[in-house]
């Protein structure tokens, strides 16, 4: 059986000035909010598909696990790009990576990945993805 393939995309952010912690580069934490950030671009812009969509359907995506792999700092004013892709689907999730490169000077910051599983709305609890979502996100 042939592994399916996914596309990835990126949205580019800059550094603001509350995304700087006391030692004068970007907050662990806001890598998390850059990653959700881009994710919710990129499902509109990119998959055509934004969450409002999900949200009609009675559904929403929420992060069971992730993991992210620090590399290198952002400061004040750079301008970033975070690349996401769908890794894998499975019956009621899926994997993201992502990577954040600082535009300058084109070096890997931070790279990971994100467990996203989808919910019924109604209950809270997981659901199985829709056929038709899951071949929306195929190449």
């Amino acid at each position: 059986m042939e592994t399916p393939v996914y596309a990835t995309f990126e949205t580019e952010f800059r550094v603001r000035p509350d995304d700087i912690d006391m030692f004068h580069h970007v907050h662990n934490s806001k890598y998390f909010d850059y990653v959700l950030a881009a994710r919710y671009d990129q499902m509109e812009r990119c998959y055509g598909m934004a969450i409002e969509k999900f949200m009609e359907r009675g559904y929403g995506w929420v992060v069971r696990t992730a993991h992210v792999d620090y590399k290198r700092a952002l400061t004040m004013g750079d301008y970033f790009t975070v690349k996401t892709g769908i890794e894998s689907i499975d019956e009621k999730g899926c994997r993201v990576s992502f990577v954040i490169t600082n535009k300058a000077t084109r070096k890997v910051c931070c790279d990971g990945w994100f467990d996203y599983v989808m919910i019924d709305m109604q209950t809270g609890r997981g659901a199985k993805i829709p056929a038709d979502i899951v071949e929306h996100y195929m190449i």
